[in-house]
C-alpha cells in the first residue's frame, strides 16, 4: 500500500466534488423523489479488490487487538471508524466520485497504524494536537460512529485547567458518508478554531440536521470526548451554518442551560414557513402532523434561550436569512432582542469582518461561562422528551403538546408565611425542583433563620394561571448538608398541589411519552416473526417495511439495525431496549403475548382500537406503548422512524409524521410519504389511554 503521506496528497489533489442538484419545486413531487445518498461510481475491478484486500487486512489487525489482552480494548472505537467507513463505502456502493478512492485508502493506512499502536502499547493519537478523528459505540444500535476534534496547540503541555468547547455542527451533504466525513476531519479544521479551544465536529449520523438518533449522536460524542479530554463543561458552546445552524437553534432551544453560548448561522428554525419560502411548497398537513410541528419548531422554545447567550449570523442575500427573522419575531415576543450579525452583501457564507466580531463576542461570553445561579429559570416545553432547566424538571404534563411552561423566581420573598419561592406553572402535573449548593444563594440572615427557627423551610408558592385557584404553598426541603433545596410535587385527583412523586402506574413521562419515532433515540431491536401472519396481505406488507425499515436505517441513520427472531428475544433484550414488534399476534410469538395488554385488539377478522374497528384482512397498526414486559421501555409495532424518502429531500421535512399510534390501509401501497393509506391516527392520552375519537 502506498504511504499515508503520498495518499493525502492523492486525495487532495483530486478533491472537487460535485454535489447533486437540491431544492427548490424539482424536489417538491412525492411520486418522482430521488434517491439520497445517490447511488455510487462503478468501481474498477482492481481498485475494489485492493480496498477489500487492505480492509481485510485492517480487520485481520482488529482482530488481533481484541485478543491481545494487554492492548487498550477502550481505544478500540477509534480504529473501528475506519474499518466501518470503507466496508460500508463498498458493500453499499458509497463511493461517489474518483476522489474518494485515495482518501479510503489512507484510512484504511491510519486504522492500520493506529492498531500496530495499539499492539505494541502506544496510541499516539490520543495526545496528539491539530486534526485528529476518534469514535465511540452508540448505545442506540451498537454501531461505531465518528466524530472529529481539533485540540489546540498548547493542549498538550497546558491542560490542568479545562478547556473551553466548541460544538460545530455541518452543513447538508448528500454525499457526506463517513468515508468523506473523516477525510475531511483529518484535512479542515473548519470555519472556525479559536485559539485554546477545542472544536468537536459531530457526524450527526449523516444528513438529517442532527434529529432523533443525530442529536442523540452529538450528545454521545459530547460524553466520550469528555471520557478523554478535560473539557469545560460551563464553557462549552453549540455553532453551525446551513444545516448545522439549523441544528444549532434545536440543540439550543432543547437544551439552552447546557450551553454558555449558540451561534446559529443560517438554516433553518421551524418547519411551515421556511419550507413555503425556501422550498416554495404549499403544505396541506394531516391534524397530527400539525400538532408534531411543535416537537422541533424552535420559535415555540424560543423563551427558554433566556438561559443561552446566542449571537445569529445571516448574510444579506442569503433565502436562510428567513430562520434568524423568525426566531427574532418569537424571541421579541419574551421582550429578548435577539443579536442578529447579517453580512453586507453576502449570500450562503461568512464574510470575514462578521465571522470576526462572532469570535470576539463568543470569547467574551466564555470569560465567564454559564453561571452559577440564575435569577429566573424559565422552561418551556412541548414534551417531557425535553424537559429539564437548571434546578427544574417537569415530571408530567396535563396534555402533551401544548405548551407547559415553568418559571421559578430565585429570589425569596418575605411574607407572613416566612421566606417565599414564586413559581409559576402552566399545564404541568408534576415538577421537581433541585437546588445544588450555590444554585439558591440565600442572605446570611435567611439562612440563620432557617437553622434556628420552626418550620425550617421555605415556602414555594406554586401558581397555576390556567386554573381559578389561589396559590398553594409547599415546604422546600433544605437547607440540606451540601447545601442543595429540594421539592417534588403532583397534583392529586382534586387538581390540589401536594408534596411527593405521582403515584399512576401508567404515565407519559421523559423518555417514555412518544411519538413512535422517540423509540429510535435509544436502544432498540427488530424483532421479526417466524410463525405465518392470520392474513397473507398483512403478513406481506409488514416483511417488506421490516427490510425496508433495515435499508434505511443504515442509509439514513448510518447504523445497523439489530434484527432478532421472536424466538429469541432475551430478558436483557427486554430490560435495556425497546423492542419493535413487526407482524401480527398469529405471526409474533413475543406480540401474541403481550396482546391482552395492548390499547390494540386483533384477531384474523378485526382489528379494534377502542369503538372503532376495522377489516384486518386489509389494515394494520402502527403503535407505541409501554412494553407490558417491562414498563420502563418502549414496544412499537410495525414502524421505524416515520419520516419517509420524500422528507429526506428537506431536512425542515425530517419531523415525525406519525403521532402515538395509526391504522394503516394496505389496500394504498407504500409511497415516499406514508407506509399505506393512514386511515386514523392520533396520540394517547397522559395516561397512555385511547383520547376521544377526533378524526374520522
Amino acid at each position: 500500500m502506498k504511504s499515508l503521506h503520498a495518499l493525502l496528497v492523492l486525495a487532495t489533489a483530486l478533491s472537487s466534488v460535485t454535489l447533486p442538484a437540491a431544492d427548490g419545486p424539482q424536489d417538491n413531487i412525492p411520486d418522482k423523489v430521488r434517491r439520497i445518498p445517490a447511488a455510487g461510481i462503478e468501481l474498477p475491478e482492481e481498485t475494489e479488490q485492493m480496498l477489500r484486500s487492505g480492509l481485510q487486512q485492517l480487520q485481520l489487525q482488529i482482530a488481533a487487538v481484541k485478543a491481545d489482552k494487554k492492548a487498550n480494548q477502550s481505544l478500540l472505537p477509534d480504529v473501528l471508524i475506519f474499518e466501518r467507513a470503507v466496508r460500508c463505502a463498498l458493500d453499499y456502493n458509497e463511493f461517489f466520485a474518483e476522489n474518494e478512492l485515495p482518501k479510503a485508502q489512507a484510512l484504511l493506512a491510519e486504522g492500520q497504524r493506529r492498531c500496530e499502536q495499539l499492539l505494541s502499547g502506544n496510541a499516539d493519537w490520543t495526545s496528539q494536537t491539530g486534526l485528529v478523528v476518534r469514535g465511540y459505540i452508540s448505545r442506540i444500535d451498537q454501531t461505531v460512529q465518528p466524530y472529529g476534534l481539533v485540540i489546540p496547540d498548547n493542549y498538550s503541555t497546558d491542560h490542568s485547567v479545562p478547556t473551553r468547547c466548541d460544538l460545530w455542527f455541518h452543513g447538508r451533504g448528500e454525499n457526506l458518508s463517513e468515508v468523506n466525513f473523516l477525510w475531511d476531519r483529518m484535512q479542515n479544521q473548519g470555519r472556525f478554531a479559536p485559539d485554546n479551544t477545542i472544536v468537536l465536529h459531530p457526524y450527526g449520523r449523516y444528513s438529517n440536521a442532527f434529529k432523533f438518533a443525530g442529536e442523540v449522536d452529538v450528545l454521545e460524542a459530547l460524553d466520550d470526548a469528555r471520557l478523554h479530554y478535560r473539557i469545560d463543561d460551563e464553557r462549552t458552546s453549540v455553532r453551525g451554518f446551513s444545516m448545522g445552524g439549523a441544528a444549532c437553534w434545536q440543540i439550543a432551544t432543547h437544551y439552552a442551560d447546557r450551553w454558555f453560548a449558540a451561534n446559529p448561522g443560517a438554516g433553518f428554525s421551524e418547519t411551515p414557513r421556511f419550507l413555503k419560502v425556501f422550498q416554495q411548497e404549499e403544505l396541506d398537513p394531516q391534524p397530527w402532523e400539525k400538532t408534531l410541528w411543535n416537537l422541533y419548531d424552535c420559535d415555540k422554545w424560543s423563551a427558554n434561550l433566556l438561559h443561552c447567550p446566542t449571537v445569529a449570523y445571516s448574510g444579506e442575500n442569503d433565502r436562510q436569512k428567513q430562520a434568524a427573522d423568525v426566531m427574532e419575531e418569537a424571541l421579541a415576543e419574551h421582550g429578548i432582542r435577539l443579536r442578529h450579525l447579517i453580512g453586507p452583501g453576502m449570500g450562503h457564507t461568512y464574510d470575514p469582518a462578521s465571522a470576526q466580531l462572532v469570535d470576539q463576542i463568543l470569547a467574551n461570553l466564555a470569560i465567564a461561562g454559564r453561571p452559577q445561579s440564575v435569577p429566573l429559570i424559565h422552561l418551556t416545553t412541548y414534551s417531557l422528551r425535553y424537559n429539564r432547566m437548571r434546578a427544574v424538571t417537569i415530571d408530567g404534563m396535563q396534555e402533551h403538546w401544548k405548551p407547559a411552561e415553568m418559571r421559578v423566581i430565585c429570589e425569596l420573598q418575605q411574607s407572613d408565611r416566612g421566606p417565599v419561592l414564586p413559581v409559576l406553572v402552566r399545564n404541568i402535573s408534576a415538577f421537581t425542583l433541585n437546588f445544588r449548593a450555590g444554585e439558591l444563594p440565600l442572605p446570611a440572615r435567611t439562612l440563620a433563620n432557617l437553622i434556628s427557627t420552626q418550620p425550617r423551610s421555605i415556602q414555594v408558592a406554586i401558581e397555576s394561571p390556567d386554573s381559578d385557584r389561589s396559590p398553594q404553598f409547599l415546604p422546600l426541603l433544605g437547607p440540606f448538608s451540601d447545601g442543595g433545596f429540594q421539592l417534588q410535587a403532583h397534583r392529586d385527583d382534586n387538581g390540589n398541589w401536594v408534596s411527593g412523586a405521582q403515584s399512576a402506574p401508567l404515565r407519559k413521562k421523559h423518555g417514555l411519552q412518544g411519538p413512535v419515532d422517540d423509540a429510535f433515540m435509544d436502544s432498540f431491536v427488530f424483532v421479526r416473526p417466524t410463525g405465518t401472519a392470520a392474513n397473507a396481505a398483512v403478513g406481506k406488507w409488514a416483511a417488506d417495511e421490516l427490510e425496508r425499515a433495515v435499508e434505511h436505517w443504515r442509509r439514513h441513520f448510518r447504523g445497523d439495525a439489530r434484527v432478532v427472531s421472536d424466538q429469541d428475544v432475551t430478558a436483557e433484550m427486554i430490560q435495556n431496549s425497546n423492542l419493535v414488534l413487526w407482524g401480527d399476534p398469529a405471526s409474533n410469538s413475543v406480540l401474541a403475548q403481550v396482546s391482552d395488554r395492548l390499547p390494540v385488539k386483533w384477531d384474523q377478522q378485526t382489528l379494534r382500537m377502542g369503538d372503532r374497528s376495522w377489516n384486518a384482512a386489509n389494515h394494520a397498526p402502527v403503535m407505541i406503548f409501554p412494553n407490558p414486559l417491562n414498563p420502563e421501555r418502549y414496544l412499537v409495532i410495525n414502524s421505524s422512524f416515520t419520516f419517509r424518502e420524500y422528507a429526506y429531500l428537506n431536512n425542515a421535512r425530517q419531523v415525525p409524521m406519525l403521532p402515538d399510534w395509526a391504522i394503516i390501509d394496505l389496500r394504498t401501497p407504500p409511497g415516499t410519504v406514508w407506509p399505506g393509506k393512514v386511515v386514523a391516527a392520533d396520540f394517547f392520552d397522559e395516561e397512555w389511554q385511547l383520547r376521544p375519537v377526533s378524526n374520522p
